[in-house]
């Protein structure tokens, strides 16, 4: 392996750090960050039925060393991060952590992306702390089904938690819809019809299927094009810009009146790697550089020494492929989705 230095750009004009662009002059100023690979849930498409082997907690990053890697990435341009598991909600004192975090000179926008059993509760501790906003896994508004679909009985209820997040001041909402052949995909219309009254960002994300979840295949993709021409059932669609706040790839529409709006992800139809701005830390302190990539560089033990981690940070986004190749069936060993947070 080379050493971190390689590949890393000389500092600025005034002795300021280099600022992170990868090879292809993308610039990174997201980390999605994974503080547990454990969840509540196991859902069809992102972790197996009997769970996966939990990491040692000795292995995991505590909170401070959390807030020491985006102290360092910060002055990078690092200014948006999003807190992801597992499910975050489960590892104790979340709220704590954002606090710390929105501490760090440099970040402007935390968002948390959780699957809303705990939001009742926790909405308005975590607003307090500083977290700006939630995207929130909802893939059923039948209780039967989300407990089919989660293989978990927890007695989930989107709308209220969806609330919850709203009168907390969680703004923009936005529920993240995988949508799946023969599975969920009657809903579309329902999932739609919210956003007439509430303003809420209902996003439909087209299934990726990754690793041992490979019960779930290309049958099941139901392409964008195809969950549009269902929406438009309701009423025509116009094209809109979306929430005002926001890191990620998806094309919205309202439909007319609508209080929200309507968000597509098409990482199969349609991949959009070329504006890719993130990178992504895993629980245990790998940096890695593409969902669906095999290329990652190991943060955790450089920080625990007390190395600087800006020379790691810069070879990792010289190394950042182009694109993924999901396409090809290549998930860059991931056994499930939830090893990093999506």
């Amino acid at each position: 392996m080379s050493s971190p230095e390689a590949g890393a750009p000389a500092a600025a004009a005034g002795g300021q750090p280099a600022e992170a662009r990868d090879q292809f002059g993308r610039r990174i100023e997201y980390l999605r960050i994974s503080v547990t690979d454990r969840c509540n849930f196991r859902c069809l498409y992102c972790m197996p039925a009997a769970g996966l082997p939990w990491l040692p907690k000795a292995d995991i990053l505590r909170y401070e060393e959390i807030v020491e890697v985006v102290r360092q990435l910060a002055p990078l341009g690092l200014r948006r991060l999003r807190i992801t598991g597992g499910e975050p909600t489960i590892r104790p004192h979340l709220p704590e952590l954002v606090r710390q975090l929105r501490a760090v000179p440099g970040v402007e926008d935390i968002a948390l992306s959780t699957n809303g059993v705990t939001l009742p509760q926790l909405a308005a501790p975590l607003a307090g702390a500083g977290l700006s906003r939630v995207n929130i896994s909802a893939d059923s508004l039948r209780p039967d089904r989300v407990a089919a679909i989660a293989r978990r009985d927890l007695g989930f209820d989107l709308v209220r938690a969806a609330e919850a997040a709203e009168a907390a001041g969680l703004a923009p909402v936005k529920v993240n819809v995988v949508v799946m052949r023969g599975i969920n995909d009657d809903e579309v219309e329902a999932f739609a019809a919210l956003t007439r009254d509430h303003p809420w960002h209902v996003r439909f994300i087209e299934l990726m299927p990754v690793g041992e979840l490979r019960e779930l295949t290309w049958e099941h993709v139901v392409p964008t094009d195809e969950v549009l021409g269902r929406i438009a059932s309701l009423g025509a669609l116009a094209p809109d810009a979306g929430p005002a706040m926001g890191n990620g790839p998806a094309r919205y529409y309202r439909l007319p009146g609508g209080a929200g709006t309507i968000g597509v992800i098409t990482p199969m139809t349609h991949t959009y790697c070329g504006s890719c701005n993130r990178v992504r830390l895993t629980a245990d302190g790998r940096l890695r550089t593409c969902l669906f990539g095999d290329h990652e560089v190991g943060l955790r033990e450089p920080l625990r020494r007390g190395e600087p981690l800006a020379p790691f940070f810069h070879r990792a986004l010289a190394e950042k492929p182009e694109a993924h190749a999901l396409l090809q069936m290549r998930t860059g060993g991931l056994r499930a989705l939830s090893e990093v947070g999506g």
